[in-house]
């Protein structure tokens, strides 16, 4: 991966498998040092065009970054902040989805050892990380739960991990709702990402003129690929402390 420019840049970060190490379960999740003042001073040396997109909600981000408030989107669209001080907002597409539905998909799932159903209010994750030999059995059971269910659900398809929600909204439409704050006006996007929820948020900056890069392996509409989570964070902290970044 080259370095960043120095020309004016909007940058928009995933988290999980992107800045952070995926771990087995999400609670397990570890927040490397240094990573928080990087953000921090990318964030000033962006004028603060700077956001999170993530599929987590951005109450798991704020204790994942503290004491650091950035402007975010949590559970893939569903909710966004517009400022980092500023309050947590539903986007108008979002949903609370109903907690018997859950508490259904979790009892089917609960019958494959390792697997579990996360419930994010916004959607629901079953996660087979710990059951990768469930995971063809896992898909029927959700394929079957959609089928059944009177709510609209599309499916996301993440790593070790099959995420249910209603249409209407993902990564793309946060990132495009940045782009018109004033803040990140005349700026070129970049988005990182590293699974398949975050193709709409490269799919968005590269009809912006901007450029998207993976994580892990190639993806479609990504123009460069970093290996691994650590050195997503040496790239960014590079830029971060480079000139009048420092």
């Amino acid at each position: 991966m080259a370095a960043l420019s120095d020309a004016p840049l909007a940058i928009f970060l995933d988290v999980d498998g992107t800045l952070l190490d995926l771990a087995e379960r999400p609670d397990e999740v570890v927040t490397p040092a240094g990573i928080v003042a990087t953000l921090a001073r990318t964030e000033r040396k962006l004028g603060g065009a700077l956001a999170l997109v993530s599929g987590r909600s951005i109450g798991d981000l704020d204790r994942l970054f503290e004491p650091l408030h950035l402007r975010a989107s949590g559970i893939h669209g569903a909710e966004i902040r517009f400022e980092p001080d500023g309050p947590v907002t539903p986007t108008p597409a979002a949903m609370e989805l109903p907690q018997s539905l859950c508490a259904a998909l979790a009892r089917e799932v609960a019958t494959f050892p390792g697997a579990f159903v996360e419930n994010k209010r916004f959607s629901w994750v079953v996660h087979y990380r710990l059951a990768p030999a469930a995971e063809l059995p896992l898909r029927k059971i959700v394929a079957r739960f959609i089928g059944s269910s009177p709510i609209a659900l599309e499916v996301l398809d993440a790593r070790c991990a099959i995420e249910l929600k209603p249409p209407g909204y993902d990564k793309g439409h946060a990132i495009a709702a940045f782009l018109s704050l004033p803040a990140f006006h005349g700026r070129t996007p970049i988005f990182v990402g590293d699974d398949m929820t975050d193709e709409s948020g490269f799919a968005l900056v590269a009809a912006r003129g901007g450029l998207a890069y993976s994580v892990g392996r190639p993806r479609p509409g990504a123009v460069g690929l970093f290996a691994e989570p650590p050195a997503v964070r040496d790239w960014l902290a590079e830029f971060a402390h480079r000139g009048n970044g420092a």
